[in-house]
């Protein structure tokens, strides 16, 4: 029950952060709006870049913890933490003087990123702390406070209070955090913090340094097309407003299938034979691949409906243009990001993650740079960096391949007919309700057939012989990279 708690709380962030943007981009004009998205953006990437690294060392080093040894953990976690901040101001201070974002934004974003990163962090201690109920309890709730408090500054007619709400409602949640679960903290001998700091160094930041990386490439993406469009046009806040929306559902369908079966496939490559291994992998390849493969093709066959009945009129086009191939880019994101990145983390090939990223944000920014020098649409750009990324998966795909991790082939086959067909329902007209519950109907329909084919909802229920709390903090030992929390 937990677990499925876990899940419900991931698909409710997500819901709730698409409200958010669809909210927003209703109240404020289109250049707020685009000022707005923007400032989020560098926001979460900076906090990864300062604080991921925690996050990934936090999970390793202090799920086994206990006692004394765990408060000194934390402590050390919190001085790293500090630390981090120090350097986020001063990275974000350097960037934010070559921004085109105000001197406004660019202090409340930095503000918005510090928050941000320390309420991960004490969501992580209560998750290690055995307590996935209450952190996915703190998570709805935080979630919500970020829906009111971006609605209820959007109201004031500009990006800085939209912002600022988000940096509240952060604020509210560390607090919510520390009440929760109020952990004890020791202070480290300062031998002891140098030692604690240079393992979480040695481990969390090459490991964080690819998601870092991945994270950078759709911000590189919208800078190198806003700066061609200009930020003060309907075309940049649809072109914004289709990076914002469609980047959730692929991260977050993503992060709860690993939070739910990837300590399965930790258990079986550290304790089983390397058969169970394989065949504990594929299937998560399988569901993960097959997943969010048929909802690629469920948001392009509804993007018509959903563009009508939330997007702005104004912005409407220039969304409905640019959507379906930020949607391709968006799957083959996650697919570079989290499948291909499975076997290298089992292996612990942090170096090899570190690279591929590199490869893809240097590939993705040639080509998107060649193409608007060139005078491509953002549609078109957006659409060459989704083939950029998939020639990546292709050159980075060996060590799974190696592993003999392979997903079924006829499963496969079947589930890119399917997408197919699904995606093509778009092209029905859905004005009338009647046709609009036929496509649904049809599409769950053809979902459901696959699901069942091939067997994919069974990945959530098998265990190990192992004790759940085991296998979780096994599995967080090693854990995939996750996906930004903030909307």
């Amino acid at each position: 029950m937990t677990r499925l708690f876990a899940l419900v709380s991931y698909a409710y962030q997500s819901v709730v952060a698409i409200a958010l943007i669809f909210a927003v981009s209703h109240i404020l004009a289109p250049a707020a709006y685009t000022a707005f998205s923007l400032a989020v953006a560098s926001s979460q990437l900076l906090c990864v870049l300062m604080f991921e690294w925690l996050q990934l060392a936090g999970v390793r080093f202090l799920a086994p913890a206990r006692g004394g040894d765990a408060a000194r953990l934390r402590w050390s976690l919190l001085v790293g933490a500090g630390m981090s901040a120090v350097g986020l101001l001063l990275v974000g201070g350097l960037a934010g003087l070559a921004s085109p974002l105000s001197p406004a934004l660019v202090v409340i974003g930095l503000a918005l990123a510090i928050l941000q990163g320390f309420a991960d962090l004490q969501f992580m201690m209560v998750r290690v702390a055995g307590r996935l109920g209450a952190a996915s309890l703190l998570m709805i709730v935080r979630a919500s406070l970020l829906l009111v408090g971006g609605v209820a500054g959007a109201f004031r007619g500009d990006a800085a209070p939209a912002l600022l709400g988000l940096a509240c409602a952060q604020g509210i949640g560390l607090v919510l955090g520390w009440l929760a679960h109020a952990s004890s903290l020791q202070i480290a001998p300062r031998d002891l913090l140098k030692t604690h700091l240079a393992g979480f160094c040695r481990y969390g930041m090459v490991a964080a340094g690819a998601s870092v990386i991945h994270l950078s490439v759709p911000v590189m993406l919208r800078f190198l097309v806003i700066g061609r469009i200009g930020d003060s046009g309907l075309a940049s806040a649809g072109f914004s407003m289709a990076l914002d929306v469609l980047q959730r559902p692929f991260n977050v369908l993503v992060a709860a299938i690993h939070t739910v079966n990837y300590p399965d496939v930790v258990i079986q490559f550290e304790h089983g034979t390397k058969e169970s291994a394989r065949t504990t992998a594929a299937r998560l390849f399988e569901f993960e691949i097959c997943s969010t493969a048929l909802m690629l093709g469920g948001i392009i066959a509804f993007l018509p409906d959903a563009g009508r009945l939330f997007v702005p009129g104004g912005i409407l086009p220039s969304f409905l243009l640019t959507a379906p191939a930020a949607t391709a880019f968006y799957f083959l994101h996650t697919q570079l990001q989290t499948t291909v990145a499975v076997v290298p983390h089992l292996q612990k090939s942090a170096l090899r993650l570190v690279v591929i990223a590199t490869f893809q944000l240097l590939a993705t920014a040639a080509i998107a740079a060649s193409a608007l020098a060139l005078g491509a649409t953002p549609a078109e750009t957006i659409a060459l960096a989704a083939c950029a990324t998939a020639s990546i998966i292709l050159l980075a795909g060996k060590p799974t391949l190696q592993f003999g991790a392979t997903p079924r082939p006829l499963l496969m086959g079947v589930t890119a007919a399917g997408t197919t067909l699904i995606g093509a329902l778009s092209a029905l007209p859905s004005y009338s309700l009647a046709w609009l519950l036929g496509k649904v109907a049809l599409a769950g329909i053809l979902t459901a057939i696959i699901a069942w084919q091939g067997d994919l909802l069974m990945t959530g229920k098998r265990r190990s012989a192992s004790h759940p709390d085991d296998n979780d903090r096994q599995g967080a030992s090693l854990s995939a990279p996750r996906a930004p929390e903030i909307p």
